[in-house]
């Protein structure tokens, strides 16, 4: 007994032995293997203060910016049993996020960061007259191979121009510069970009014309380049970009003729081409964009019509905005079959005839602008659609245009459209009636007081002749 008691001590000695060799070799292989690289750790500390300042020193971070207490805005992966930093984001992104000094700089040391795939700043270049920053110039080439996402947003003190460099990173997914201080030309090399999928311009001080180029970039989902001093044409070349969803290009000095190219974006949902000089009439091809949900083309001189486009094929027209745009002719019918349409601005154009009933047909209609054209005719909308619109259908500045008092309400009265005057003369004849109902009756009843009733088919075309007597007198008054 007493040997078997004896092994049990020892199996549990050797055990409890053992044990505290694992724990002792792991704790040694901890303290003594560092999970990041030396150089890797020391270029995204001294990249970090450059944008924070020298005052951040990394210390609370343990047991390296990868670890327990990771740096905020960085992620990283593990590559060949190391650990390097892939995504780093500077900037005023988070409450917690690590913000910006006043002269926040680029230090060469960002560019040793060899594994980045995702590199973005956020109100970070806020000073352009105290403190301008620009693109570092060839630095960018060190990340060719691995930056896939690049964006810069709200940084007003962030000036210059594109590199042509940013041209040369062709595994880019997207491309932000959105709300900057950055200027002149857009770089033709862009266009390298054959990988981009969201390129994103707007709020910028960009001019120049819009490179063709860009029409190689067929796997573009997003383009927005609007809110900037673009000039010239829309490149034909855009009927390439089959894949796109949307092109915003709104806010810019862009003219000429809409090429029938764009007909070719077939599964473009948004196309925004607001606030340019777009002239020449509404191309027929935009008949053929069927995925179209947003058509927002106001204040452009395109002028022409809206008759010759089967606008009963766009079925998935949710916004259609065709407002200051120099239209003229009637309205079409079938613009009234669009059956999912929610917006439509038709205001201030040079559009005429009569406004189509059928437009209070159309099941989702909410808004409905028609003021400032040269329609004419009675609107004869019933108080349902009145009730149901209230201050969102606009058709003021009509002179020729006038309501039908009888089907709706004074709270629901068409702002800046008159009552149609015949309405009112019959209003007035008919106060006049009233007002001498008294003596009307009177006479009346000394008819029926001859034994003549005006139940009676003589006593009816005897009342008949006594009305229209009083509406003559009335009439002789009046005019």
């Amino acid at each position: 007994m007493a040997m078997k008691r004896s092994a049990i001590e020892t199996v549990f000695i050797c055990c409890v032995i053992f044990g505290m060799h694992i724990l002792s070799s792991k704790g040694e292989a901890d303290d003594s293997i560092s999970p990041m690289e030396r150089k890797e750790q020391e270029a995204l500390y001294s990249a970090v203060q450059g944008f924070v300042g020298s005052w951040w020193n990394g210390s609370d971070l343990y047991p390296d910016p990868c670890g327990w207490t990771p740096i905020q805005g960085a992620s990283c992966d593990l590559i060949n049993g190391f650990w390097y930093v892939t995504t780093l984001n500077i900037g005023s992104v988070y409450d917690n996020s690590l913000k910006c000094t006043s002269n926040a700089e680029f230090k060469h040391q960002l560019f040793e960061l060899r594994h980045l795939r995702s590199l973005s700043f956020s109100n970070c270049f806020l000073w352009p007259q105290k403190s301008p920053v620009s693109f570092p110039i060839t630095s960018w080439n060190t990340l060719a191979n691995t930056l896939e996402s690049l964006e810069f947003r709200s940084n007003p003190g962030l000036i210059g121009t594109i590199p042509i460099t940013f041209g040369h990173m062709k595994n880019l997914r997207s491309l932000v510069l959105q709300e900057n201080g950055l200027l002149g030309q857009l770089p033709d090399n862009l266009g390298n970009l054959v990988n981009l999928r969201r390129l994103i311009l707007t709020g910028n001080r960009f001019s120049g014309l819009i490179p063709s180029s860009l029409g190689g970039l067929t796997k573009l989902l997003i383009f927005d380049a609007s809110r900037n001093f673009l000039s010239g044409t829309l490149p034909t070349s855009f009927g390439n970009l089959t894949s796109l969803l949307k092109l915003d290009l709104s806010n810019n000095f862009l003219g000429g003729v809409l090429p029938r190219e764009v007909g070719l974006l077939k599964n473009l949902t948004l196309l925004d081409l607001g606030n340019n000089k777009f002239s020449g009439g509404l191309t027929l091809s935009i008949q053929e964009m069927l995925s179209l949900e947003e058509m927002v083309l106001p204040n452009n001189p395109i002028g022409g019509n809206l008759m010759n486009i089967q606008w009963e094929n766009m079925q998935n027209l949710v916004y259609l905005d065709l407002s200051s745009m120099g239209l003229t002719e009637s309205i079409p019918n079938s613009m009234t079959e669009l059956k999912r349409v929610r917006f439509l601005g038709l205001d201030n154009n040079c559009l005429s005839g009569h406004i189509p009933l059928r437009f209070e047909a159309m099941p989702n209609i909410s808004t409905l602008y028609l003021d400032g054209n040269y329609f004419t005719g009675k609107l004869e909308f019933s108080a349902r659609f009145y009730d149901k619109m209230g201050c969102r259908f606009r058709a003021s500045n009509n002179l020729d245009l006038c309501y039908l008092g009888n089907l709706i309400a004074s709270r629901h009265v068409p702002v800046g459209v008159r009552q149609c005057q015949q309405e009112i003369n019959n209003s007035s004849i008919e106060s006049n009636i009233k007002m001498k109902d008294g003596e009307f009756s009177q006479k009346s009843r000394a008819i029926v007081s001859l034994g003549i009733s005006r139940c009676s088919s003589v006593g009816f075309w005897w009342a008949l002749v006594a009305k229209m007597l009083v509406l003559t007198h009335l009439c002789n008054m009046i005019f």
